[in-house]
């Protein structure tokens, strides 16, 4: 097997900040994150200086040509790729509770109906990743 293949998601735009994922090739979440706005240069930086991404995967919503902006500042050699963030929050939701199993009486309980504890905005951010993958796989 040759090297890993990383795909960041630089995407869902929160008040608060800018929701990163790290996630390889195959889908499968490296790291998630969620950074401030006002520092989100030295955050994009600090985020990837371990595992340097082959692409950048930014969703269209809200703020995405500033952060789009942003990226290339930091990370200039490496591509931008936009993809449609609708309905990434839902999926982000069920994607939550697949990676984070409800426990104790939570698992008598539709995922649907339980409120995650965190905000979803990393996960949006897998689910972007992840559509990219789907729309470039080989």
């Amino acid at each position: 097997p040759g090297p890993l293949t990383c795909a960041p998601a630089i995407a869902a735009v929160t008040q608060i900040g800018v929701a990163l994922a790290l996630v390889d090739g195959k889908g499968k979440i490296i790291a998630l994150h969620i950074a401030e706005s006002q520092n989100i240069n030295n955050e994009i930086l600090e985020f990837t200086k371990e595992n340097c991404p082959a692409q950048i995967v930014l969703g269209n919503g809200t703020n995405s040509r500033n952060i789009c902006e942003a990226v290339q500042k930091v990370l200039p050699n490496i591509s931008v790729n936009v993809v449609e963030e609708a309905h990434s929050t839902e999926e982000a939701r069920a994607l939550y509770w697949e990676e984070n199993p409800p426990k104790g009486w939570k698992k008598l309980v539709p995922t649907g109906m339980l409120v995650p504890p965190i905000p979803l905005d990393a996960y949006a951010a897998v689910i972007l990743v992840r559509r990219f993958l789907e729309d470039n796989h080989e």
